[in-house]
């Protein structure tokens, strides 16, 4: 079955930055929105940033202005990038995407670890 792929997490020093990148690890149906969300140790899974197909962007309210999210629909990818970064960003990231037709993300990543040290 084919699933998204996310790359680029990794250990960073508070204040760095980071790209996250998701693509289908196959052939995959042109996708809808796309996004990413996290979950920290102990609490619950959060929207991080979702961009529609049109470009159309959405963020969590405390992140906007740190984090951006692109795409490029060809491919069917997404990234974030993701700057001046904090302890409490600490968390594993997940790429989601919605196939057309759909009114929920049904493609999901399996996550990749993002440590921000202080």
């Amino acid at each position: 079955q084919v699933q998204l792929v996310e790359s680029g997490g990794g250990l960073v020093q508070a204040g760095g930055s980071l790209r996250l990148s998701c693509a289908p690890s196959g052939s995959m149906s042109r996708l809808n929105a796309m996004g990413w969300y996290r979950q920290a140790p102990g609490k619950q899974r959060e929207l991080v940033a979702h961009i529609t197909r049109g470009g159309s962007t959405n963020y969590a309210d405390s992140l906007k202005g740190r984090f951006t999210i692109s795409r490029d629909n060809a491919k069917n990818t997404v990234a974030l990038q993701m700057n001046s970064l904090k302890p409490e960003d600490t968390a594993v990231y997940y790429c989601a995407g919605m196939s057309a037709g759909s009114w929920y993300y049904d493609y999901w990543g399996q996550g990749t670890q993002v440590t921000v040290s202080s």
